[in-house]
Parts: structure tokens; sequence; C-alpha cells
């Protein structure tokens, strides 16, 4: 699960930095009706300045040119409640509104489920059953109390959306538990677990709430025959959401109420040609990437295994994925600054040498949750599947040096900082035989050219079929370009056998002649 994760942000990275960003020109117009101002914008995006003012001159289009409101269409709408948090979905709410991080989201439930105060965090589930909704619907004033805000209950009926047992497998979806705490035994709670635990007392409680409910507003305005749209929205009753605080974005989003219009009602203009610019994917947030890791399937071109992968939610558990996160962090294949993940140049060369293989993909997750499957439906052993996963460990023990070879590494890594211990010094072996600049060095785990900052990527392996390289059979490879014979070789088959070996080609083999 770690490498394809990693290599999630790594082809993120890559989109990043190899975007081109590039300049678009559009039409946008600022109108004054008799009872207010509006916006508008024409469905027209080119690349150059002259093309859009060949087009408004074509128009007879001017700054100040007026126009006419030809359509004016109004569309009741409402948005119900939204779903029960599973811990996924908790955790990517936690990290878009406080920054914190699903590792400490989740140890911060679990402190609160040890409280008794919410259910069992570790689930994937976003329903409850009729058992969980009685004794919800039974103490819905309790609850308003706690968190001071009362309302008339729209209904107690349970809804399908939220109450519905064949989605409830081994756990519900997060819920308050029975046990109710008083108000001060919330205000004696840490301030993120203060509003994990009110964002699941909102989110529960906005099942009994009445809808949101908004209009929807669309005009058009003609401008000598060149049409500009305009989308408002017009909220009728708050409903769920009075239970929610409002968001920057919500705050900010006022542009959208629109002044009252009439249909071919004539307004003034002020006409423009606005220039923007294409802008790149933005990285991910540590809440994002648990989104992603859930729906990577979108990322697997084979239909049955994107299928398999939806089903089973993507890459890992709702249990296992901060883990996996938290993990990667700490091997130090990305970093995480002010909420944005980054790979590190320990990562990107992790990605660069699994990249096109099992490795990297989703697919070997599919692959595996397709035959465990079979495995619960008695259609094969678990015998079969250990084995299958040991010959794809020995195939890749067997591949992927030689793929290694073939890859463009580009990056050198720093030596690894010092520690209390003993420093492990680098002997000289011989004189490098590829760049002849540089010299073979005897390092911890594999001798390397010390023109490696150059570019020279000549190395040797420390051991070679099980059998540890002494630095002497080392500096014949390098200056005789072969050993005499070497005992104790193991075949992948577990056989031992003896022979020389010969490098040649800038390859190590052995010479059977």
């Amino acid at each position: 699960m770690q490498s394809p994760t990693v290599y999630l942000i790594y082809q993120r990275q890559r989109e990043i930095e190899t975007f081109v960003s590039e300049p678009f020109f559009e039409v946008e117009a600022q109108f004054t009706a008799q009872h207010g101002v509006y916006k508008g914008k024409a469905k027209l995006k080119e690349p150059k300045r002259e093309i859009i003012a060949n087009l408004l001159r074509d128009r007879n289009i001017h700054p100040d040119t007026p126009g006419t409101i030809t359509e004016l269409t109004h569309t009741d709408k409402r948005m119900p409640a939204p779903q029960l948090h599973s811990l996924s979905t908790l955790q990517a709410t936690a990290n878009r509104r406080w920054k914190a991080s699903p590792a400490i989201v989740l140890k911060t439930m679990q402190t609160l489920y040890e409280k008794k105060i919410v259910s069992y965090p570790r689930t994937d589930a976003r329903h409850i059953t009729p058992a969980e909704f009685a004794y919800l619907s039974a103490s819905i004033e309790d609850f308003q109390n706690l968190i001071g805000h009362e309302f008339e209950v729209a209904s107690r009926t349970p809804k399908k959306r939220f109450v519905d047992s064949s989605k409830v497998n081994e756990h519900h979806a997060i819920i308050p538990t029975k046990k109710l705490p008083t108000a001060a035994a919330v205000a004696k709670l840490s301030p993120l677990a203060r509003n994990l635990y009110e964002e699941i007392v909102r989110t529960t409680l906005a099942m009994f709430h009445r809808d949101y409910l908004y209009t929807e507003t669309k005009v058009t305005t003609n401008v000598n025959g060149l049409p500009f749209f305009t989308t408002g929205r017009t909220e009728r009753d708050k409903g769920w959401k009075e239970l929610f605080p409002p968001s920057k974005k919500t705050k900010n989003s006022e542009e959208l109420t629109l002044p009252q219009l009439e249909r071919e009602e004539t307004v003034q203009s002020e006409i423009a040609i606005k220039e923007g610019k294409t802008q790149a994917p933005k990285p991910y947030t540590e809440g994002q990437l648990i989104a992603m890791m859930k729906t990577c399937g979108k990322l697997v071109e084979d239909q049955t295994e994107t299928n398999v992968l939806r089903e089973i939610e993507g890459l890992g558990t709702e249990a296992t994925r901060s883990g996996i996160i938290e993990t990667i962090k700490k091997h130090g294949y990305i970093s995480v600054t002010k909420n944005i993940v980054a790979i590190t140049d320990k990562g990107r060369v992790l990605c660069q040498a699994i990249e096109g293989s099992l490795l990297a993909s989703p697919s070997m997750t599919a692959k595996w949750e397709t035959y465990l499957r079979k495995i619960g439906n008695g259609e094969g052993t678990g015998q079969h599947f250990l084995n299958n996963v040991t010959k794809f460990i020995q195939k890749l023990l067997q591949d992927v040096p030689n793929e290694l070879d073939k890859q463009e590494i580009n990056i050198a890594l720093p030596p690894a900082p010092s520690s209390r211990r003993k420093t492990y010094k680098p002997k000289e072996v011989a004189p490098c035989p590829a760049c002849g600049n540089g010299t073979i060095v005897h390092r911890k785990s594999f001798y390397g050219c010390s023109n490696y900052k150059n570019g020279c990527k000549q190395t040797f392996p420390g051991t070679f079929l099980k059998k540890r390289l002494t630095p002497a059979q080392v500096k014949l490879l390098c200056t005789k370009g072969r050993t005499s014979v070497i005992k104790g070789f193991t075949s992948s088959a577990g056989k031992k056998f003896d022979a020389p070996l010969e490098f040649k080609d800038g390859k190590l083999m052995l010479d059977f002649k």
C-alpha cells in the first residue's frame, strides 16, 4: 500500500512541475439594472487578446454598449443534510477545517471512543441501523442543549439516506453514543477533541433538520447579439446549514445574490476583456490524500480492477490509511509542510525505480483483493495465495536489479545524517572502470563510484546471489573484468553452486565457461 501511495503524490508533483501555464482572454461585464448591479461572462475564451477584440468589433460592441435581459429563470432547489461520517470523511473534514493530520484525528477519536461518548471510529460505513436511529431520535433535545442550538425537528422518520441496515457491516457510521457528556466535560476536552465531537453531534442532528432550500436564478443578457451568462442563488431556508458555522468561503459568496431583475429590462454595461492564465494542479493536502487513496480506482485502466478497487474503497482501510501516510512520512518519502504534501528526493528515487511496475500501481491491491474474495467464497486457498505472493517477490528480486540498470534515476541523495554511533568510512577499492575519473569505494551495503555527484552511476552490489562480495573480488572485476571461482552462490531454487563472476558491458554475470 505504501509504494502506490507515494507514487500518487509523485504523479501529482510531476503534473505540477511539468505544467506550462498559458494565457487566455475572456469577456466579462458588469451590468447595472434598475434595482442593482450584477456580473456576466460571455462564453468566449481565446489565447490572444486580438481575437476577442475583433469579435467584439464585428458585433459593434463597445465598453458601454447597453444590454437587454433576454432570459430569466428561477428554479427552486433543495439540498439534503450531509451523510453521517465514516473515519475518512471525518479525517478529510478535520484536515480541511482545522488542518489536523489524519493520524492525529484517529488518535483523538480513539480517546473519545475510550470515553464512551462516540461510537467505534475505525469504520467505513456512513449509515446506521434502526436501533441507533431510535436512541438518537429520543435524545435530540439533549444533544440540542449540549451544543446550544435548538430547532424544530422536521421528521423523526428514518430516511434511507441515513438508515440502512444493508449498508452496515461490522460497524455503523460514527455517531454520539447514549452516554451524554455534560457541557463542562465537553469544555475540558482538547480543542480538536471538542471540535470533532461537536462535528459528529451536529452531523447527526442534521438528520432531523429541514433541507437547505434555495432558488437558483439564471440570467442571459444580450449585448448586440453576444450573450452574457449569470447564475445566482437566493437562500429561502437555511435548514440544516444553521447547525454549522459558516466557513470563510461561504462568507465570501455574497456575490451570488442577484438584485431583482425583469425580463426585457435594458441594463447599462461596463464591458472589458479580462486576461487569465491556466492554473497548474494543486498539491494534495493530507485530507485530500486520504480521499485520493479511497478513490484511486479511477487511476486504473482495467475496468475489472477499477470495480474491485471501488468496492474495497481503494488503498488501505479506514483504520490503516492514516498509518500508511505516517509510515511514508517517517521513512522520508514525503514531507508535510503547512498541511501540503510533497514528495522528497528519496521518494522521487523510489518512484523512478518502481515506475511502470505493479509496485507503483493500485492494480496490485486489486489483484490480491480479487483472490482474497475467492478464498472467502471457497474458490481459492490461502496456501495458493501465499505461494503466488512468494513468486511475485522472487520475481521482483530477479527483475528489479536489471530494470534499475535501465532506469534513468537523476537524483543523487545526500549521505545519511551522522549519529553518535561509530561512522563507517568508505574504503577505496579500485579505479572506476566506467568513468575513469573516480574510485570505486566500499560502502556499508554496496560498492559505488566516488564520482557519483558528477553523474557516474557505476555500482557493484555488496551481496550477489546471497554471497557477500569482498573488496578483493570487486577489485578484480574493476581491473581484470573477472574473478576467480567464488564458492557459495545460491540459486533462486535454493541450490548452492560455485562460479567465477565476470564484469562485461557494465553488468555483472556468472561465467560458467
